[in-house]
């Protein structure tokens, strides 16, 4: 126990008022170094003003700054077996489940959410990285068929925000059957009419990228997001051959005509409310494709 640390300087800062600073007050930018104040950043939509890198965001303050006044109800997600193959690694699975549900009080990697967008009704679903990784189980599978659903019977638009590592690998074959529950909820949303909008997000990659992720009506990316199937240092080594500069990067992928437009988490609200006008043939204003 370090007793200066641990006793005294605490002791010290009660008497003289002091208050202990936080440790995140300042956030550095991971390609200029620049230091950003936290309060700044957060009101930014953790997108740095002064290089525009999009960090990365929580699934509910991503929600908050998505729907109009930040009002949105969140859908209970389905219920879905807990550790089905008794797995462990390092630990149990069951165990990583407890930490990053008190990490990020989330049940799951998945949340969905009635609300409008400048005032159009839609249900948008969100995967969040921080929860190992926004890894595709049986869970989030639920939670994201339960939104395909939600928006058909109350006949709403859906946008999917993805963020995922891919398959999670604790539930083996199980995880996998996923690709295809989601796909065939994707075909039940298009066979009634309504339209379904993807936002691709550092990382979009594996089987989430193989299923839901790429069969949207339109594919938006957010800038320098990572999106693919298998990682570049996989395809270098299986073709001998050195991938170009970018490979896999949103911008690059627009170019080859992978996704439709990369934009700005920023414009991303007001976009996306000009696509569904456009693909509910209700007035609206042309989209311009940035790039």
């Amino acid at each position: 126990m370090n007793w200066i640390t641990n006793y005294v300087r605490p002791k010290i800062n009660s008497i003289l008022g002091r208050r202990e600073m936080p440790d995140n007050l300042w956030i550095k930018d991971p390609e200029t170094g620049e230091m950003v104040f936290h309060t700044d950043l957060e009101n930014n939509q953790w997108v740095i003003p002064g290089s525009g890198y999009h960090m990365k965001i929580s699934a509910k303050e991503r929600l908050k700054h998505f729907f109009d006044d930040g009002a949105y109800e969140l859908l209970e997600n389905p219920k879905a077996p807990v550790d089905p193959l008794k797995f462990r690694d390092e630990k149990r699975y069951t165990d990583r489940l407890k930490e990053y549900r008190a990490k990020t009080g989330m049940e799951d990697a998945v949340l969905s959410a009635l609300g409008n967008i400048e005032g159009l009704p839609i249900v948008a679903t969100v995967q969040d990285f921080a929860f190992m990784g926004g890894s595709l189980g049986m869970a989030a599978g639920e939670a994201i068929i339960n939104g395909f659903e939600t928006a058909i019977a109350q006949k709403r638009p859906l946008v999917l925000f993805s963020a995922s590592g891919g398959a999670r690998m604790q539930e083996g074959i199980l995880s996998l059957m996923q690709l295809a529950r989601t796909t065939v909820a994707v075909d039940r949303l298009k066979e009634a009419n309504l339209p379904y909008i993807v936002v691709l997000t550092n990382p979009t990659t594996g089987g989430v990228t193989a299923s839901y992720a790429m069969l949207g009506d339109v594919h938006i990316a957010e800038p320098g997001a990572v999106i693919g199937f298998a990682g570049a240092r996989v395809i270098e080594q299986t073709i001998r051959e050195k991938l170009p500069e970018g490979f896999q990067r949103s911008e690059y992928l627009m170019e080859h005509g992978m996704v439709d437009m990369v934009v700005s988490r920023l414009e991303l609200k007001q976009t996306i409310a000009r696509l569904l006008k456009i693909l509910l043939k209700q007035e609206g204003t042309p989209v311009e494709v940035a790039a």
